[in-house]
């Protein structure tokens, strides 16, 4: 083999290399072979990464393969990082710089490591080479090669990153921190050199864990609501925490690896359509929480927002990863045009949204509310500990004082504008239903939807509870996605307040008003978090009852956020939402995520309103599962496209 060795850094000249024998050792057994090993250092390296990689940075080694079986190519090393890595390691120079021409031989003859068998591969024969020419194996120090965490600064940085991309929901709404947070937090992980799977899930923890905890951290506000309570689960707040970050750093670090592995084009679609990925199973893994998809932030925008009406949330949070992504790989790629392309492909897909929310904010506010019943929304706003007793004595006298209070709500006001129904939310009624008599809608004279406790079967269940102008219960429908840790204990790993159980699931409800059948989906708390979840498929009813109690979270951020998932429901569904909350926030919501009249939290008082008429939206028709395996399938059509070899 003829190896051509050229120093373009003098310095290299006192290291005594063999650098023919190494890549006689690593290249291939035939004859007339040719190579170039050019030592350089970091302002030439650095240069040659810009203008071939987009990579704004010196490397180690480069190799540029010329596709010939005789002449390989050329092996740029700089002596500047060589130097570098292999003090940071404990080793020579020349070690290191050996590893480093093996390394480029391999490439020049196709190797490589962006997929993990690949890696598995060249790695292997690494190793081996460098076994024969008396130098140990390079991996077995993990510090050898670049890695990516960078130490104590690029954690924190992980860190304020994450807790940055949870300000752009409710109620803060900085969105365009959250699209800085995450992009951040991209450009730090998948701007460094390839490293295994497990380590780079270790990097990227930290911005997982944060981002899940600065969400998240309102949970735990409902151990201290009730003093009784406070006693015997308060224990719980740090492992509570430290729950949350540990599966916030298990499920958020997942599309930050997958992009790792992807080549540069193809990234924001791999980053984006794991993101996806995550959104969807977390309809599903334990008990499910899809708590605050990314395309929430964009509610302070109603035609963006309202592009969730053609796609869903899935779609627009698909756009938002993919567009922060592009974005980030355009400019380390310093705007070369290749680069603009995927970040077209997610921007049109954006634009046809955007045309799509117009047109849906258009029909919700062309439909005619004066035919809808006339209902009025009851919020008592009591505080959680007068609303229910735990350890009091005085238990049947509480319960009727909240009897009579939910009485005189219900009837206040002009009764010449009598309501046609009367909502009130999650188990307001202090009663245990056990039968189908409710003298409560007959002293009020109208259709009740009352949240309540009902005992059917041998079991107990949260409910919503239909009764009938004469007093009559006519229908119940049971909470069917219970809360972990509040209503059940999952697997009986740590106590709960209550011990419910779950209903048949999603049903439809309807109740006679003048005369005509009133078709409602119910829902009970966060029921309606769950998209595409409450409606059977291919039914038409005229509006979402949801009866919730948020008092447990105060005026923490976590009940803004619930009312923006309400919103986001009645996009995706083209329904509207009618929503009785305990202590705040109630809501007439139209279809097209509009607030259009609300009670603030803590307040008491009642709210009438009309629903408004509901239609069909092409996301609801299609279904969550679908847009889901749509938006998957452009993830991967990109990565094809995409994914060809541009660098090495």
């Amino acid at each position: 083999m003829q190896v051509f060795v050229n120093y373009n850094d003098p310095r290299w000249k006192k290291y005594k290399i063999d650098f023919k024998k190494i890549a006689t050792a690593a290249g291939p057994r035939r004859a007339g072979v040719e190579v170039s090993i050019i030592l350089t250092d970091d302002t030439e390296i650095h240069q040659l990464n810009k203008e071939y990689r987009g990579i704004d940075k010196p490397t180690n080694v480069l190799s540029f393969e010329l596709g010939d079986d005789l002449l390989l190519g050329d092996i740029y090393i700089s002596l500047d990082t060589v130097a570098r890595q292999a003090r940071d390691a404990g080793i020579s120079i020349a070690e290191h710089t050996a590893h480093m021409v093996v390394h480029g031989m391999l490439h020049l003859q196709g190797y490589d490591h962006i997929q993990d068998d690949e890696a598995e591969i060249m790695e292997a024969k690494e190793i081996k080479i460098l076994e024969k020419l008396g130098i140990k194996n390079p991996y077995e120090s993990d510090s050898v090669m670049p890695q990516r965490c960078g130490g104590f600064w690029r954690t924190v940085a992980l860190i304020a990153c994450g807790v940055a991309a949870a300000l752009g929901f409710a109620p803060f709404y900085m969105w365009p921190i959250t699209l800085l947070g995450i992009g951040g937090a991209y450009w730090l992980i998948t701007g460094a050199p390839r490293t295994s799977v497990w380590r780079t899930f270790l990097c990227v923890a930290p911005f997982g864990a944060a981002y899940s905890v600065a969400m998240f951290w309102w949970a735990l506000h409902s151990i201290y609501v009730v003093p009784e309570l406070a006693q015997q689960f308060a224990i719980w707040t740090v492992p509570g925490i430290l729950g949350l970050a540990l599966a916030g750093a298990i499920i958020f670090s997942f599309p930050f690896v997958a992009a790792a592995r992807a080549r540069p084009l193809a990234r924001p679609f791999v980053f984006a359509g794991a993101w996806v990925a995550v959104l969807w199973a977390r309809e599903w893994v334990l008990t499910g929480f899809p708590w605050n998809p990314l395309a929430n932030i964009m509610m302070p925008m109603p035609m963006v927002a309202n592009s969730m009406a053609l796609f869903g949330a899935v779609g627009l949070t698909f756009i938002i990863v993919g567009i922060i992504a592009a974005t980030v790989e355009f400019l380390r790629a310093k705007k070369r045009a290749m680069y603009m392309i995927p970040w077209l492909v997610f921007v049109f897909m954006l634009v046809c949204g955007v045309w799509y929310g117009r047109h849906n904010i258009y029909i919700s506010n062309q439909m005619p509310d004066t035919d809808s019943p006339l209902v009025r929304i009851v919020q008592p706003a009591a505080p959680q500990d007068e609303k229910m007793s735990y350890s009091h004595a005085d238990v049947i006298a509480r319960a009727e004082r909240n009897v009579r209070m939910l009485l005189a709500l219900g009837a206040d006001g002009d009764m010449s504008a009598r309501p046609d129904l009367i909502v009130y939310p999650e188990t307001s009624y202090p009663f245990v239903i056990t039968d189908d008599d409710m003298p409560f809608s007959k002293i009020l004279g109208v259709p009740v939807v009352m949240g309540a406790t009902a005992y059917m079967d041998g079991h107990m269940y949260n409910s919503m509870v239909l009764a009938t102008p004469v007093g009559r219960v006519s229908d119940i429908y049971a909470k069917s996605h219970l809360v972990p840790f509040g209503e059940y204990s999952p697997m009986g790993i740590m106590p709960s307040p209550a011990d419910l159980t779950s209903g048949d699931g999603p049903r439809l409800l309807s109740i006679d008003i003048n005369g005509r059948e009133f078709v409602f989906v119910p829902a009970i708390c966060y029921e309606i978090i769950f998209s595409d979840s409450l409606i059977p498929r291919g039914e038409l009813p005229s509006a979402i009852i949801n009866i919730t109690n948020d008092t447990w979270f105060g005026r923490t951020p976590g009940t803004y956020q619930h009312l923006d998932m309400v919103r986001r429901y009645a996009i995706e569904s083209g329904l509207p939402v009618i929503r009785a909350n305990y202590s705040g926030i109630s809501a007439f919501v139209a279809p097209d995520g509009k607030i259009i009249s609300q009670i603030p939290i803590g307040v008491t008082g009642w709210l009438d309103g009309r629903a408004g008429d509901a239609h069909m939206t092409p996301y609801r028709r299609i279904g969550r599962d679908v847009w889901t395996i749509i938006v998957l399938l452009v993830s991967v059509l990109g990565v094809v496209i995409f994914g060809r070899r541009i660098d090495d």
